[in-house]
């Protein structure tokens, strides 16, 4: 998310606490005033972290680091790489959901994401948790085979 896309790499913690904050911000701002096209600034960075391994609101938020970065605790760029995919699928679905006037599914899809978001910000990682259990359920389905 924060650079080339090799496998081993992680991500400083306060550079993924500021991509939390800026979805969690973008949902309340966007139930606040109701600019649902708000949503289009974490949905479009998400995209572009997922596709060019060019996440902008990340490589912004890297220029006020104080420290090195291998100063932070590390968070592992491929669990973030699924979160952010998590993220950005019901970014999408709140996006479109309000474009066509769904408002009950708009403000569902933008609360999950939103209070996942928020949740990890305050230490627990519900797209870590989804993808340990998911990653859990094929290492039994393969030991069955």
């Amino acid at each position: 998310m924060a650079g080339s896309p090799d496998k081993h790499q992680s991500i400083p913690r306060p550079l993924v606490r500021t991509n939390q904050w800026v979805i969690v911000l973008s949902v309340l701002i966007t139930w606040l005033s109701g600019f649902y096209w708000i949503l289009l600034l974490p949905l479009v960075a998400g995209i572009s972290g997922l596709v060019f391994h060019y996440q902008p609101i990340i490589r912004l938020a890297k220029r006020f680091l104080r420290k090195p970065a291998s100063a932070y605790i590390p968070e592992d760029r491929d669990q973030q790489q699924f979160n952010q995919t998590i993220a950005v699928s019901f970014l999408t679905l709140g996006f479109f959901s309000y474009l066509f006037h769904f408002k009950i599914a708009a403000i569902v899809f933008t609360a999950i994401v939103g209070t996942a978001a928020f949740v990890a910000i305050l230490g627990f990682c519900i797209g870590c948790f989804i993808h340990y259990q998911w990653s859990q359920y094929r290492l039994r389905k393969k030991t069955i085979q």
